[in-house]
């Protein structure tokens, strides 16, 4: 009797059985790797020729093969074990939006538009300084923030705006013959502060949703954005605040003269710095943690070095060097709240001296209360003699303190070669802008506060600012981010490794011994 096909003894491979074993529904390929997909299940003796001869016929594989029969198992494709972006842990839920979870890292995308939003801050800083500057600040007298951003485009509008102006102390002590063509020009300086402020604000607070819901940010970041928000609105707030205190019915009296209040001046102008800050900073991070994560290797060699303790000290001048510069623009805001650029226009002499008289300094009609508890903080704050007097000992006290940071990182052999390079070019940035910002500063006080210089020694302190934060972000070493580039390079030779090369197909020789 003839043996069964499926007996140990008759197993012999016909095209049918071939047809049925393969795996891969309406997919081509060839006879080797067909061949290879089968796996024989049996204890007797192994078919020779035949399968060669029969497998050189195939070439395509039916799209609905039949069961398998018995005796055939399919072997399951083996996958490449090659890295992907998408799959590597440090990059976890980047790429999946409707992830229920916060991404690792931050979308690179957000870190230039909180650049570019930084960016839009420093131009309305600037702007906002040559509206103080031509004294257009009190020329709207209401705070709409809705229908306050359409510009009065008849003539009754326009006749609307400058009667409430001309109700204003204001224009009745200061400007009492002003025409309305004077009023459109002080008018459009102060709506394009506000407007650009309100785009500021739509265009800050639209994209910080859609990249929160998109799940586009780490969690702390989106903290930050929604912080950032806040500060935004809080900003107008204390813009309107500011404008108030310029339009109050006790600056009539005679004597008086109708301007913001110095504090609220400074409260104002430090908001829109703050801001400026943590975007900056925001999305330095977020670059800061791409370039590391694309180059684990040379961000591992850069954060030994930022580990060293030969910079314990220089990061933390740097970080008090930061500090005072914002301390030292705050009193410049003082100063030009109280006008106090237009006295002892001269460098570094102050009438007969280096300092005014003390009498001069600490007068007497500051002070608020009967035993004169406050005449020395009134003064230091009120007194435009002592005001401008401290913005210069600040002054020049941040740029003596730029000059010595330079010199000890320069001259010290141990701190200039433990400092790397990105940092040397930061303090470098810091030191020119710093000498920048000093001739802006003498100059604007020498020839009596001109607008163009006078914004522009305001452009320059944030500028400084900005050039410190820089400074002091290339020394920082995050945590967290140091944590993900020690996983992203341990985990590198190991993927590597683990990568399959793609198999050659079995030879003839090779499947007629399977």
């Amino acid at each position: 009797m003839a043996a069964s096909l499926f007996s140990p003894l008759g197993r012999v491979a016909t095209p049918r059985l071939l047809s049925r074993a393969c795996f891969f529904p309406g997919s081509t390929t060839t006879t080797p790797a067909i061949l290879a997909a089968v796996r024989w299940n049996s204890t007797g003796p192994k078919p020779k020729s035949p399968l060669g001869a029969l497998a050189d016929t195939i070439t395509r594989v039916p799209k609905s093969p039949a069961p398998l029969q018995p005796g055939f198992a399919p072997i399951k494709p083996t996958t490449s074990a090659k890295s992907d972006p998408k799959s590597d842990p440090v990059y976890e839920s980047t790429s999946d939006a409707h992830s229920s979870s916060f991404p690792k890292v931050s979308d690179k995308k957000v870190g230039y538009w909180l650049l570019g939003s930084a960016l839009s801050v420093f131009g309305i800083v600037v702007w906002g300084g040559l509206t103080r500057l031509t004294e257009s600040g009190l020329s709207i007298t209401e705070w709409r923030p809705v229908t306050g951003s359409f510009y009065p485009m008849t003539q009754e509008a326009w006749d609307e705006e400058f009667s409430k102006y001309r109700a204003s102390p204001e224009f009745a002590l200061l400007n009492p013959r002003m025409t309305l063509d004077e009023f459109k020009k002080i008018y459009f300086m102060e709506w394009s502060h506000r407007l650009w402020g309100r785009f500021i604000g739509v265009s800050f607070l639209l994209p910080t949703i859609y990249f929160i819901a998109r799940k586009r940010v780490t969690k702390s970041m989106a903290l930050k954005l929604v912080g950032i928000c806040g500060m935004i609105g809080f900003q107008g707030f204390i813009g309107w605040w500011m404008v108030a205190s310029g339009l109050k019915d006790d600056l009539f009296a005679p004597g008086s003269h109708p301007r913001v209040s110095q504090y609220r001046l400074t409260a104002h102008l430090g908001a829109a710095f703050v801001v400026y800050s943590a975007m900056l900073l925001s999305g330095l991070s977020i670059l800061r943690e791409h370039r590391w994560l694309k180059d684990p290797a040379a961000a591992t060699k850069l954060i030994q070095e930022l580990s060293n303790s030969r910079l314990r000290t220089f990061k933390r001048l740097v970080t008090a060097l930061s500090a005072l510069v914002f301390v030292t623009a705050m009193s410049g805001a003082l100063v030009a709240g109280l006008d106090a650029g237009l006295i002892y226009n001269e460098f570094p002499w102050m009438g007969l001296g280096l300092t005014p008289p003390k009498k001069e300094l600490f007068d007497p009609f500051y002070s608020h209360t009967p035993d004169q508890s406050d005449l020395w903080w009134r003064n230091m704050l009120e007194n435009p003699s002592l005001v401008q007097l401290d913005h210069r000992c600040l002054a020049v006290t941040t740029f003596t303190a730029i000059i010595g940071l330079f010199a000890f990182a320069r001259y010290n052999t141990r701190l200039r070669a433990a400092l790397p390079r990105p940092a040397k070019k930061g303090l470098t940035g810091v030191v020119h802008i710093a000498w920048m910002q000093v001739a802006l500063g003498i100059s604007t006080l020498i020839y009596m506060v001109p607008t163009h210089l006078a914004a522009t020694h305001q452009a320059g302190s944030l500028a400084l600012l900005s050039m410190s934060l820089i400074l002091w972000s290339r020394l920082r070493t995050p945590r967290g981010l140091v944590k993900m580039v020690n996983t992203k390079a341990a985990a590198g030779p190991r993927a590597a490794s683990r990568v399959t090369r793609p198999q050659s197909a079995p030879s003839k020789a090779a499947i007629a011994a399977a």
